[in-house]
């Protein structure tokens, strides 16, 4: 007997905004259905100068998925997610870069190395509570539609972190030019106003 709401995703998975590090996307070659839509859901994405990206969905007789319709108007505004979604038409890396569908287009023998490169530059440079807590608010603050809680959330979470031992580390890091040796956890030290994540665990 099929499940009564075939559509929903089983109550264990893992939403991308839920990953308390960065996920980063390296887009190359044609990057169509799927392979356009997830990497929205991503925080980070680059692309090949080959890359040719296209939500092709109503050329097929079908919606487009994966929230796109939902996270692409907020990245590139609406005029521009309807242009793509509703034509269903490829663009180069190019176009998706001055779209802002991505932030950086590489050569295609550099795209896997500038990602790693970014990915160690997050690891090494930045604070992984801090990284946690600004990926968790990047993400609310898309839906958030009351400015004085928005304020409110964005002024408790800059003074809960100036507060924690990572501040005072990267002060002191930085003072004494010298790298920062990070002691909080995303998977122990999150702030407790902050809500647990929408399904699964991370």
């Amino acid at each position: 007997m099929p499940p009564e709401r075939p559509w929903e995703k089983p109550a264990h998975a893992i939403a991308p905004w839920d990953v308390r590090k960065p996920i980063i996307a390296a887009i190359n070659g044609p990057a169509v259905g799927v392979g356009a839509t997830l990497p929205l859901q991503w925080d980070i994405r680059l692309a090949a100068e080959s890359a040719r990206i296209g939500f092709v969905f109503v050329r097929r007789g079908v919606v487009p998925e994966a929230l796109s319709t939902w996270i692409l108007p907020r990245l590139v505004g609406m005029a521009r997610a309807a242009d793509l979604l509703l034509t269903g038409r490829m663009v180069d890396a190019r176009e998706a870069l001055a779209f802002g569908i991505v932030s950086r287009v590489v050569p295609d023998a550099e795209l896997l190395p500038a990602a790693r490169a970014l990915a160690a530059e997050i690891a090494r440079e930045t604070a992984p509570v801090s990284v946690a807590v600004t990926k968790w608010l990047l993400w609310h603050m898309a839906s958030e539609t009351d400015l004085a809680r928005a304020d409110d959330l964005d002024a408790r979470a800059f003074w809960w972190t100036g507060t924690q031992p990572d501040v005072r580390e990267g002060v002191r890091a930085f003072l004494d030019k010298r790298a920062p040796r990070w002691s909080m956890r995303p998977s122990r030290d999150m702030p407790d106003f902050l809500p647990p994540p929408s399904r699964g665990r991370r």
